[in-house]
């Protein structure tokens, strides 16, 4: 069986240090739901760069980008191995594609990969391989990348991007208010749309999704991206399954999305 496709909402970098239901949930999902995977590439929000770049290393640093967050988030470490040979055949795909790309040695993960996988893979003994996004690509472009590595779910391993889908850090409640319901409207159209596999309305959200301007703010579309590269690889099955739907500071997404293979 091949291995799904995953959008991971990555949420507040609290979340490295959290206890509650959407850590639960990783963890069941990583240590118990999914097969185990031989490898995990990952696209996150956090690497976001006009050539595709991709990590080569024998085994990553962590990176700690984040500011003002408690100190013990800093001494967090994840020194999950990389598999350059992996990579290898990620650039042979992209050139075989014609995408420009660069590989990168001694970048590490930042927080987008490793508060994921690091609550879904504690041990940290599962190759990774990083991906960067580009947020100036149109959604049809980053599914279209996305779809250049739809073959390697065959040779079990699991694709993820990881971002958020209501990512508007200017609109949070630090008080912990109740969801709110403008955040709510997006997330169950962008939901609607995902059931219904509707490529034409997710590539023009901008113009159709309720609440996009507060949802998905043009400084922080890098955010979104991910869906489109996480979908793409799923692109020979088409089939999507919600996961997880919660809310941290009234408005900032925890999403989980299931792609391809659903059982």
């Amino acid at each position: 069986m091949a291995q799904p496709a995953l959008f991971i909402a990555h949420g507040s970098p609290t979340l490295a240090i959290g206890n509650d239901d959407y850590i639960d949930f990783l963890r069941q999902l990583g240590q118990k739901t999914l097969k185990r995977p031989r490898a995990v590439v990952i696209f996150s929000a956090h690497w976001d760069s006009s050539v595709q770049l991709l990590t080569e290393d024998e085994t990553h640093a962590t990176i700690h980008d984040y500011y003002g967050f408690p100190e013990e988030m800093y001494s967090i470490r994840y020194p999950a191995p990389g598999q350059p040979e992996l990579s290898k055949e990620i650039g042979a795909l992209f050139g075989s594609c014609n995408l420009p790309f660069r590989p990168v040695s001694g970048r590490g993960l930042d927080h987008g990969a490793w508060v994921v996988l690091r609550a879904m893979f504690p041990d940290a003994d599962i190759p990774v391989v990083e991906l960067s996004v580009d947020s100036k690509r149109s959604p049809s472009e980053q599914y279209a990348i996305g779809k250049m590595l739809a073959g390697l779910r065959d040779e079990d391993v699991l694709v993820i991007g990881s971002g958020g889908l209501v990512h508007n850090l200017r609109l949070l409640d630090r008080e912990g208010a109740a969801p709110a319901s403008w955040a709510v409207l997006f997330d169950d159209w962008i939901g609607e749309q995902l059931g219904k596999w509707n490529l034409r309305s997710l590539f023009e959200y901008e113009k159709k999704a309720p609440h996009v301007r507060e949802a998905v703010p043009s400084y922080a579309t890098e955010h979104f991206a991910p869906l489109f590269y996480a979908m793409g690889a799923a692109d020979h099955d088409r089939k999507a399954l919600k996961l997880y739907q919660g809310y941290e500071y009234g408005s900032l997404s925890l999403n989980c999305w299931r792609f391809g293979s659903l059982e």
